[in-house]
């Protein structure tokens, strides 16, 4: 039973390195989020049997939780990338056919082609329709819609656009040569129930499942969407230092229960030797 209570332990060793390994590996993964492996020990005994004469059976992988805490914010002085002060999450949409809606916390934007607005896989950003004093008139997913930038003022063709800004609730400014001024929309933030339900697709992108709960749509800077911060990008949360104790500590288990494992063989192998 030594043999497979040690094999148990090397397991959950292998996977705390593989996670450890993986967060390192993402350290300057804009909008990354690290993750812990859990644990939980593997007891049996029959009804009738004395659980102080019967030692556990091993450990078994309980889950891989996610930590959203909050990464460092660093200036990058471009307009189109934003970082969130906060707990909220920018809603952005595929192309298509599937157009499936993720969300994401890396907003590292940029306009391709058609003027759209995307992120780094090339999803399109959303956006909630907004008044002119800048408050959303609608905070419904139905109402998003695609980021694009406009090529002229809609009251005066003449005029080129000039100039795009984006304030902490997020919404997005329009300047044109003319000297006009309109809202496009207000950046589309999402929040959830439980965020560790979240199921990572890549890229810094999750998907809403029924344990996360349906995504709360709103605009920046309500409940605990946070702000937007224009201008800036959020950095992973790792803390390479805390990742290397961790590092080390895996791979001393590793060693532990291999030795466990090594020991039980020795042990069996002089009880054979006796018995011959």
């Amino acid at each position: 039973m030594s043999f497979f209570t040690s094999l148990s332990g090397l397991k959950a060793a292998q996977t705390d390195l593989n996670v450890v390994s993986n967060n390192v590996a993402n350290s300057n993964s804009t909008g990354f989020k690290k993750s812990r492996a859990l644990f939980g020990d593997l007891f049996a005994a029959a009804p009738t049997q004395s659980t102080k004469t019967v030692a556990g059976q091993g450990v078994r992988l309980t889950g891989i939780a996610q930590q959203f805490t909050q990464g460092t914010l660093q200036a990058t002085d471009k307009t189109l990338d934003l970082a969130i002060a906060g707990d909220g999450f920018f809603s952005v949409k595929g192309q298509p056919p599937r157009q499936d809606l993720n969300f994401t916390r890396n907003g590292a934007f940029s306009v391709n082609s058609n003027r759209e607005v995307v992120d780094t896989t090339g999803a399109k950003a959303q956006l909630l329709p907004v008044d002119a004093n800048g408050v959303i008139t609608s905070n419904a997913i139905g109402d998003m819609y695609d980021f694009v930038l406009p090529d002229t003022d809609p009251a005066d063709p003449a005029a080129l656009l000039s100039n795009i800004s984006i304030n902490k609730e997020g919404v997005v400014s329009a300047t044109f040569s003319n000297g006009n001024q309109m809202n496009i929309g207000a950046i589309a933030m999402a929040s959830f129930t439980a965020v560790e339900g979240l199921r990572p697709v890549g890229d810094a992108h999750w998907q809403a499942t029924g344990d996360s709960g349906p995504p709360q749509v709103n605009q920046a800077a309500n409940g605990p969407l946070g702000q937007v911060r224009s201008g800036a990008l959020e950095l992973a949360n790792v803390d390479i230092t805390e990742e290397l104790v961790s590092l080390i500590a895996a791979q001393r288990n590793f060693q532990a229960n291999a030795q466990a494992i090594e020991t039980s063989n020795t042990l069996t192998q002089t009880i054979i030797n006796l018995q011959v």
